[in-house]
């Protein structure tokens, strides 16, 4: 006998499952080797291709399989005109939100496609960009930047964004390393305090690299808010509204290889360096239609809210590419969860626009919680639109789940959505199942992902229940899969490939319950999930040695209530640095901070920096850093046999208790 939340769960399943009303068979159907291709081809019917693929999966040079090999396709004709050869060209596309502005602006499909193909004509005739070409966008949450990438995407430039967060030396490091055409940038980007500078941002950045003068740059004037003044009109600089204004027509999209690369986005790694992560044009189309349409219910008209940035891979997949693919209306909100001006700011938004889907990182509801903890505020407003909330970029928490559930009702979907940037759509998630495990699990794998527990030696197969290991996903990957490392095959088959070639290895630990479920315990390696975002403490340690007087420094992470994990550094000094006084030794903790900001951004903000005589290692030289993370997280750790000289580990202890650390 059903109970009442049951019941109520499994008329949401008939509503939302759509193919999933008979999952087990579905999932099959779609890892099969003899049935997956089938299962694919299906759904690549549902768009419009200028050459139906009838090569669904090439796996002739594994590991880099590829799906609709020989298939022709543009996404921006899929997600444009093909909405407006259908008539819904005035339909809204966009709905901008700012906590900075008073009125929002709209876009329907039909200035969007006007604005995108007349953006397309200025890459193409002034700065004669031509398909393979690559453009960094560096742009805050404005409607320019969804154009920016669009416009790249019409006529088969891969467009780059980077975090709007990213201070000019990592901005300098992605245009190293992609090397762009042109850069596309905003003259300003707003924070609740304080306004981010982006044009001056990327001419530091051009100096990093000695491009000042050689590359160009587009700007976006955000008239009324700021207008950059200190700018010399020429060749190589240029204002984004003035070029688009002076064309009158804009370009058909581009005829494109399936396989053709969509964007690079930049992810961190645990070498230091981010990575390049770059992905196809027909298996992504495909994919995030199918989770649109399956994961978050959304057809025409309806609007979905991506509370994100648009640099990031749910910026990408769910506020830009996704929404518009099933001819939706995408809200994108430039501001904060809470602060601008409250904490009702999200469900304000939902009430106003009649939002039918969210997402946004656990990180957002909890700060949101923390200000409305019985949920006053959320209950206030009009949430009847609202039938799902989805999780994601790191682990949910009982207590944020509860609560969002008692502001929203028993009777609407709380999806915990497990994915990657790498993978560009979800690998596992909770549908409204009766049985789900909802929130200590990501319930089931979607179509196509074999996920897989291994062992942590022989890569063997973990087939009883509840028992903690790697988790394998089964090659060939699902489409829209990254297809490599952008100029670096080699560090894509070393980070992501098993040894036995026959897995992708995500980098989490976790495990399957008895029924069935997906549990994602942790990270196996040193990337730090801030707020969602993904930090290499390789990157952060690096930056802090270049401050005069460093010479090593270990950063972990360290549990938060809000953002989960705040990095957190043990710097050692060389001997010429003297603390004669307690001023001596704040004065260098804050010029570590100081350095971090400055040259990552605010997001890898430290949450403490603590100055020791000397690291923790092991006989090898290997720094314990796993130790250090169990330490300060109170938690219980054992020390390896191979470590050079345990008395450090207990000098790290005292100094961490005498400023109450721990």
């Amino acid at each position: 006998m059903l109970s009442k939340r049951q019941k109520i769960c499994f008329n949401l399943f008939k509503i939302y499952s759509n193919q999933f009303s008979n999952y087990d068979k579905v999932h099959k159907y779609s890892i099969e080797q003899t049935t997956r291709e089938s299962f694919w081809k299906k759904e690549a019917e549902e768009l419009y291709w200028y050459k139906n693929p009838e090569k669904i999966l090439d796996n002739s040079n594994a590991p880099f399989y590829r799906w609709f090999q020989d298939g022709k396709i543009n996404i921006t004709y899929n997600l444009l005109d093909r909405h407006i050869q259908n008539n819904l060209g005035d339909n809204k596309a966009i709905i901008f939100e700012s906590a900075y502005t008073k009125e929002p602006s709209y876009y329907t499909y039909k200035e969007l496609h006007s604005s995108v193909s007349r953006l397309s004509r200025v890459l193409k005739d002034k700065y004669k960009l031509k398909r393979g070409d690559r453009v960094v966008i560096y742009m805050p949450n404005i409607p320019e930047a969804a154009i920016a990438m669009l416009a790249c995407a019409r006529i088969g430039i891969v467009h780059s964004v980077v975090f709007g967060g990213f201070a000019a030396e990592e901005l300098a490091i992605r245009i190293r390393d992609s090397k762009p055409s042109l850069i596309i940038t905003a003259s300003v980007g707003i924070e609740p305090k304080k306004r981010i500078p982006y044009f001056p941002i990327v001419m530091d950045a051009l100096k990093i690299e000695n491009l000042n003068g050689i590359l160009p740059v587009l700007m976006y004037q955000r008239e009324g808010i700021h207008v950059e003044k200190d700018i010399d009109k020429s060749d190589k600089c240029a204002i984004f509204q003035e070029e688009i204004d002076k064309c009158h027509d804009g370009v058909e999209p581009e005829i494109m290889n399936s396989n053709d690369p969509l964007y690079i986005l930049y992810t961190s790694g645990t070498t230091g360096n981010p990575k390049g992560v770059y992905r196809d044009i027909g298996g992504t189309s495909v994919a995030l239609n199918l989770s649109m349409k399956n994961i978050f219910q959304i057809s025409c008209g309806d609007v979905f809210f991506a509370a994100s940035d648009i640099g990031w891979v749910v910026g990408h997949s769910f506020m830009v590419y996704g929404p518009l693919l099933r001819g939706a209306t995408t809200l994108i909100y430039e501001g904060k969860p809470i602060g601008t001006p409250d904490s009702g700011k999200y469900w304000s938004l939902c009430q106003k626009h009649k939002i039918k889907s969210i997402i946004a990182s656990p990180t957002a509801f909890r700060a949101i919680k923390r200000e409305d903890p019985d949920a006053t505020v959320f209950k206030s407003y009009d949430l009847s639109s609202v039938k799902s909330l989805h999780l994601t970029g790191e682990k949910s928490d009982m207590d944020t789940i509860k609560w969002a559930r008692s502001g929203l009702g028993e009777d609407r979907l709380i999806n915990d959505i497990w994915w990657q940037t790498e993978t560009g759509w979800p690998m596992s998630c909770n549908y409204a199942d009766p049985d789900w495990n909802l929130p200590r699990s990501h319930s089931r794998p979607c179509p196509g992902y074999d996920i897989k527990i291994v062992d942590d030696e022989e890569e063997k197969e973990l087939t009883k229940p509840n028992v903690l290991g790697k988790i394998f996903i089964k090659l060939p990957m699902p489409p829209s899969f990254m297809l490599s490392l952008w100029g670096n095959n080699k560090a894509f088959v070393e980070k992501y490939v098993s040894k036995n070639g026959n897995y992708y290895m995500t980098g989490d630990a976790g495990y399957f319950d008895d029924n069935g479920s997906l549990h994602i315990e942790t990270r196996l390696d040193d990337v730090i999930n801030v707020a969602g975002h993904r930090l290499s403490t390789g990157r952060i340690e690096e930056v802090l040695t270049e401050v005069q007087g460093i010479v090593e420094a270990a950063v972990v992470s360290v549990k938060d209530e809000i953002k989960a994990e705040i990095p957190f550094a043990f710097i050692v000094c060389d001997s010429n640095v003297k603390f004669n006084s307690n001023n001596d030794y704040e004065k260098m903790k804050e010029m570590a901070k100081l350095q971090v900001v400055t040259h990552i951004g605010s997001i890898s903000k430290l949450k403490e920096v603590i100055i020791i005589s000397r690291l923790p290692k092991t006989r090898s030289g290997k720094i314990l850093r796993g130790v250090l993370k169990k330490i300060l997280n109170k938690e219980i750790y054992k020390l390896p046999s191979t470590i050079e000289d345990e008395t450090v580990i207990h000098e790290i202890v005292q100094i961490l208790k005498n400023e109450n650390i721990i």
